[in-house]
C-alpha cells in the first residue's frame, strides 16, 4: 500500500493541472450515508421522491423525506450537523498551496466549501437554499423552510431544494466548468464515486481520453477500477488523504 501511496503522491506532485472528482464516499466519514450500497439512502427511500415530475405532482410526499435526508443531516441554517473530514480538508489545503486547480463534486452536502475549497464545481447543485419553480425566487435554507409542510413562495409557487433532481438537467455553468476542467487536467483523483451516475460519470472518461493519469480512492472497486484507473487506493477517503498528504509533503522535485 505504501508503494501505491508514494506513486500517487509523485503523480500529484508532478501534475500541472490537478483535479479531484468526488462522490458520496468522501463524506461517509463525516457521518453522511451514501446513496447506494450498505446503509445507503436508497435502501430506505424510493428514489422517485426526488424525481422532478413526482415532486411537482406530489410535493407533500417528497418534502418529509427531503427534510429527513438533508435538513436533519446538515442541521439548521448556520449550525451544521456534520463537519468536513480529513479528505475535504486536504483538498482545500492543496488548493490554498496552488497544487489543485479544481474540485468537481457530485455531492450536495456543502462540505468541500465548508473545508475552504473555492475552485469548486458543484455538479449536482447544493443544499444551501431553495428556488421557486414558478418565479425563480431564491431563499436560503432556514428554519421556516425546514418547518413548512410544503414550502411555498409568496407568489404561490412551489419551492424546490437547490440540488438537481432526477429528470432535471445539470446547471449549464456547472457542466461547462466541469467539462473544461476534465479536458485540461493531467491528473485526476477520483474519490468515493461509483461511476454509475451520468452525465457526471463521463467526466473521468473525458479526462482519460485527454491523457490524464487517474488515481482512485475508494474502499471498494467502482465501475472505473481496472478499466481507466492507473492507481487504485482501497482505503476510506479520510485515511487515504491523511497518508497521501504526508507522502506529497515528503516528495521533493528532482534536481535540475
Amino acid at each position: 500500500m505504501e508503494d501505491i501511496l508514494r506513486a500517487a503522491a509523485e503523480k500529484i506532485r508532478a501534475a500541472k493541472y490537478l483535479t479531484a472528482f468526488t462522490g458520496a464516499g468522501i463524506s461517509v466519514e463525516s457521518g453522511i450515508p451514501p446513496f447506494r450500497g450498505p446503509g445507503g439512502i436508497w435502501n430506505k427511500y424510493d428514489p422517485s421522491i426526488l424525481d422532478l415530475d413526482t415532486f411537482r405532482r406530489q410535493p407533500g410526499r417528497s418534502w418529509p423525506a427531503i427534510r429527513e435526508m438533508f435538513a436533519n443531516l446538515l442541521g439548521a441554517a448556520g449550525r451544521p450537523a456534520v463537519q468536513p473530514n480529513t479528505a475535504h480538508r486536504v483538498l482545500a489545503k492543496w488548493e490554498a498551496e496552488g497544487r489543485i486547480q479544481a474540485v468537481i463534486t457530485q455531492n450536495i452536502d456543502g462540505l468541500h466549501a465548508a473545508a475552504g475549497s473555492r475552485r469548486l464545481v458543484e455538479f449536482h447543485g447544493h443544499c444551501r437554499g431553495v428556488t421557486c419553480l414558478e418565479c425563480g425566487r431564491e431563499r436560503p435554507w432556514d428554519a421556516a423552510t425546514a418547518e413548512a409542510e410544503v414550502p411555498r413562495c409568496p407568489c404561490g409557487g412551489l419551492f424546490k431544494p437547490g440540488f438537481v433532481f432526477f429528470g432535471e438537467g445539470i446547471p449549464p455553468a456547472a457542466l461547462a466548468q466541469a467539462e473544461e476542467a476534465a479536458r485540461r487536467t493531467d491528473c485526476m483523483i477520483l474519490v468515493g464515486t461509483s461511476g454509475v451516475v451520468y452525465p457526471a460519470a463521463a467526466l473521468p472518461m473525458l479526462a482519460r481520453r485527454g491523457g490524464a493519469t487517474l488515481i482512485e480512492v475508494n474502499p471498494e472497486p467502482s465501475d472505473y477500477t481496472g478499466k481507466i484507473v492507473d492507481l487504485f487506493i482501497p482505503l476510506p477517503a479520510g485515511d487515504a488523504f491523511g497518508r497521501l498528504e504526508r507522502h506529497v509533503a515528503a516528495v521533493r522535485p528532482p534536481r535540475g
